[in-house]
């Protein structure tokens, strides 16, 4: 049977770490969890770890300071390349990412290299977001995709699933962005190399518990990548 790992970055997610491992383990057998915590003050990485005495099913990495999301998933990258992992997710620890599409998204990757949680695939799906967030959001989106090229209608997700061959394939150790850019940066490399990106609807929630890591650097970084990557493929 193939093996899927769901990484999960943290910073202080006491709150909703041990919710959101346990509603994923629940979805299928083969799903693994792994967190990647960044030194939570408020003791995520301990919820963890009592959680690890009860199967062989969750992994933890845990990081000596907050690095940031980009960097948790390389690592958690790395980790599921050599542990072999078939399917490898990118998930949010608070909720906004429904654990239930899980299975859906892996039914999905019979005929495609990366599956998107997609907001935008079918009108507006989200819940909660004050419209100021939601509008810049989907008017990145569509900036994006003008910009890039890419036909990707939710290039700034955060739900995915990649077949352990297209990480293989990006040069990891190149990846320096984070939050929004991060996202926008690993499909343009996936979709460049040529690997069959698909995007299925999800209805995004914003978090039940804690706060909020969004803040203007991720959007300004999320901006210039755009270009960074326009540029780079103009010189290739």
């Amino acid at each position: 049977m193939s093996k899927a790992l769901v990484i999960i970055p943290t910073y202080n997610e006491s709150q909703n770490v041990e919710n959101i491992i346990n509603e994923v383990l629940l979805q299928a057998e083969n799903v693994e969890v792994l967190i990647v915590d960044d030194n939570s003050p408020d003791g995520t990485a301990a919820i963890v770890k009592n959680l690890m005495k009860t199967t062989s099913r969750i992994h933890l990495l845990e990081r000596e300071r907050k690095l940031g999301l980009g960097t948790a998933y390389v690592a958690g990258f790395k980790y599921a390349i050599e542990k072999q992992f078939d399917f490898i997710f990118e998930m949010d620890a608070d909720f906004s990412h429904n654990p239930k599409e899980i299975p859906v998204m892996l039914s999905a990757m019979n005929d495609c290299d990366v599956v998107i949680g997609s907001r935008y695939i079918q009108g507006v799906n989200v819940v909660n977001w004050p419209m100021k967030r939601l509008l810049l959001s989907y008017f990145a989106n569509i900036y994006t995709r003008i910009i890039t090229g890419m036909p990707i209608h939710d290039a700034t997700a955060g739900f995915k699933c990649y077949k352990r061959k297209v990480l293989e394939t990006i040069n990891l150790d190149s990846l320096r962005s984070n939050g929004y850019a991060f996202q926008i940066e690993t499909n343009f490399l996936a979709w460049k190399k040529g690997f069959t990106i698909k995007e299925i609807p999800i209805v995004f929630v914003d978090r039940r518990v804690g706060v909020s890591k969004m803040n203007k650097k991720i959007v300004y970084e999320a901006a210039f990548m755009v270009w960074k990557l326009k540029f780079r493929d103009l010189k290739n």
